[in-house]
């Protein structure tokens, strides 16, 4: 079994804390939270624990953190998209790194992990800024389809600290016990979702309280199954 484990980083919280349990990084692009200082600091965080880095672009609406649903016009959509894989890219260039993924944030990766017109457009945004970059998505959810369809490779994505509805969503943050905070809860989902075999990638989120102590758990869990932790 192999796995890549993940965390949306550069939001404002202790990423130095999380980031050597991680092999890649989901970097906030300055829209739905972060700024260009924070994008830079958090590069040379993930350069300096080896730490693959990938562009985590959201919807422009800092209010809500990026987690509330909108709809853009499809090419709306696909510019904010590229402008901030660019952004990210820019500044991962000027200090010797590349990007080796995408991944939505929020309530654009929720819904485009429903929404097949939306998932297209967002797989064409990606492909369109460079076809080798490596489309993150929710297991079973319309972006995989959508990645592979644009001619891109898709990683499935499972989370160590979210509840799961019965068809495979995640239940949304508005209900009770839909964020796990418990460490050696997290750790258990993360080793039944890692041999599952369905996913290539698993989150754990930066701004959950007790991130690292999750992500110490999570990965000591999965390493004592006998899960080869190695990036995209």
């Amino acid at each position: 079994m192999k796995i890549d484990l993940n965390a949306d980083l550069g939001e404002g919280m202790d990423d130095a804390a999380i980031l050597p349990y991680l092999t890649s990084a989901n970097v906030a692009c300055g829209q739905h939270a972060g700024s260009p200082g924070l994008m830079d600091r958090t590069v040379q965080l993930a350069l300096k624990n080896g730490v693959h880095i990938g562009a985590h672009p959201g919807y422009a609406d800092r209010e809500h953190f990026g987690r509330s649903n909108l709809a853009l016009p499809e090419d709306e959509l696909k510019a904010l998209v590229l402008y901030q894989i660019g952004a990210l890219d820019g500044i991962a260039k000027a200090r010797g790194a590349r990007l080796v993924h995408v991944k939505a944030h929020g309530a654009l990766y929720n819904q485009a992990a429903k929404d097949p017109k939306l998932a297209r457009a967002f797989a064409e945004a990606v492909k369109a800024y460079d076809k080798n970059l490596v489309l993150v998505g929710l297991v079973g959810g319309a972006q995989l389809e959508a990645a592979r369809n644009a001619g891109l490779t898709a990683a499935g994505e499972a989370f160590a600290d979210r509840l799961y509805a019965e068809d495979g969503s995640l239940v949304p943050r508005s209900q009770p016990g839909a964020v796990l905070h418990d460490a050696a809860d997290a750790a258990a989902q993360a080793v039944r979702l890692a041999r599952s075999g369905r996913a290539q990638t698993i989150c754990l989120h930066g701004d959950t309280p007790g991130a690292a102590a999750i992500a110490r758990s999570v990965r000591a869990a999965l390493e004592q199954a006998g899960v080869d932790i190695a990036p995209l």
